[in-house]
């Protein structure tokens, strides 16, 4: 198969490895401009500045989470089908995709420009950074396009078995931004809009590289007759797409109504939950890539009907999460202060890190676990449990933070996710068990009735 991937074939451990470390980089490399990103912002524009950025965390991952989801629905569709070798449909599903996906962006765009203000205004986003945010703000969703390019680019890569080429495009797209991110900021003495267009920027190489690659696979040299599928092709996709794509807008909301929270209580309780942030978010790394091959993996098989498969895929996935959480957990708990310290500059919010980051970190497990779960029943075709799952996260994030933010101060932000993040396990555990029984059983039955 050319540039292609089979996953229903081979040693599940071997091939699960060799898909999951080129991602693991790519993940890695992410998070790691994401991470240099404010790190340049906060030292050379100051903490104020980190506020700002840091403070369109939660509104960027509600928009851009929103495209994620639906490129990763779309993944898993394109994935099954190739796993199934329906190739006609296979075809007519990634056309189908390409023309959602720009609708798509359009979309969003001008719901995230016009709204932005609002937005903003609704997080309690203080006086002294709100010019910064909107700067920023409007320069990152301006440029949504690039994002969901890349997004969806990737996830078609990734639904082939490639993982190796959104890697080659992460390289470059964060050298070109941790350089021009320097060059702004440092050289030309930009503010954050330096950042914002830096990010753009380097996201529209990534998309660009994984496109050149994609029209190399002769499974994805699409004709015009794919891109006139019937209506079914697009309400199939839209069922498995916008399902994920809400998990993680909902999700969002929670995390925004967090924000909401934290900025009432001052600039210095911002900087600090957003360092703590980027921190969890870097420490979860692993285990969310475990969950993407996971998704992968399961997809594939679950076309080909090799249920047995997925079982070895999940124990596999579920030893790397756990590896993940002994490593960055501890790092977590045992060397907050010097994180804290690497971000922050103001005494004040690195004391609020350092209080944060130990209980998240010990706790770490439930989410790393959760990713490989959710995404397991994601892979095999069940979009809405994970909806519901992303309900339940923010019921219980917002709960918690309004039950305990009298009492408990910054620390009811820690709490809230552990919360958040054990309750939407326990659901996913539940649902990919039942699941993936109840096909396997019905595969049993059926086999033992033909040879009878």
């Amino acid at each position: 198969m050319n540039n292609v991937n089979n996953l229903t074939v081979g040693d599940e451990k071997k091939l699960i490895l060799a898909f999951f470390f080129p991602m693991l980089a790519t993940s890695m490399l992410q998070q790691f401009y994401s991470f240099a990103d404010i790190a340049i912002v906060g030292k050379g524009l100051g903490d104020n500045a980190l506020a700002a950025v840091g403070n369109m965390g939660s509104l960027n991952f509600m928009i851009i989470g929103f495209s994620l989801g639906l490129a990763n629905g779309f993944g898993v569709l394109i994935a099954q089908y190739f796993g199934a070798k329906q190739y006609d449909k296979l075809k007519k599903c990634l056309a189908t995709s390409i023309k959602l996906a720009a609708v798509i962006a359009i979309i969003l765009t001008l719901i995230s420009v016009v709204f932005l203000r609002d937005a903003l205004g609704f997080l309690q986003t203080d006086s002294e950074i709100m010019g910064d945010c909107l700067t920023y703000g409007y320069i990152i969703f301006g440029g949504l396009s690039t994002s969901i390019l890349y997004n969806m680019s990737a996830a078609i890569l990734r639904a082939f078995g490639d993982s190796k080429t959104p890697l080659k495009a992460i390289v470059a797209s964060s050298v070109l931004n941790i350089l021009l991110d320097s060059i702004f900021i440092f050289g030309f003495r930009t503010g954050v809009e330096g950042a914002a267009i830096a990010t753009v920027f380097s996201q529209l190489v990534s998309a660009a590289i994984c496109i050149a690659r994609i029209r190399r696979i002769e499974y994805a040299a699409l004709s015009g007759q794919d891109f006139r599928a019937g209506i079914k092709m697009h309400v199939d996709l839209l069922k498995n797409g916008i399902p994920m794509a809400f998990m993680n807008s909902i999700t969002a909301i929670g995390c925004m109504v967090v924000q909401y929270f934290v900025n009432g209580l001052g600039v210095a309780y911002t900087a600090a939950y957003s360092a703590c942030s980027k921190y969890m978010n870097l420490f979860m790394t692993p285990a969310c890539t475990a969950g993407n091959t996971m998704s992968a993996f399961t997809s594939q098989n679950y076309g080909a009907k090799e249920y047995k498969r997925i079982k070895n895929g999940l124990r596999v996935c579920l030893g790397i999460s756990a590896i993940s959480y002994l490593v960055l957990g501890s790092a977590a708990f045992f060397f907050a202060e010097p994180l804290a310290k690497l971000l922050l500059s103001n005494p004040e919010s690195v004391a609020l890190a350092c209080k944060y980051m130990p209980v998240c970190g010990s706790m770490l497990f439930a989410v790393d676990f959760l990713f490989v779960f959710r995404s397991g029943v994601q892979g095999m075709g069940y979009p809405l449990v994970p909806m519901c799952s992303g309900i339940l996260e923010m019921t219980l994030r917002i709960g918690t933070i309004a039950l305990f933010i009298g009492n408990s101060g910054f620390m009811a932000t820690a709490y809230a996710e552990i919360g958040a993040w054990s309750g939407a396990l326990l659901l996913n555990v539940i649902a990919f068990t039942h699941i993936l029984w109840s096909k396997s059983n019905v595969r049993r039955h059926r086999s033992y009735a033909v040879r009878m």
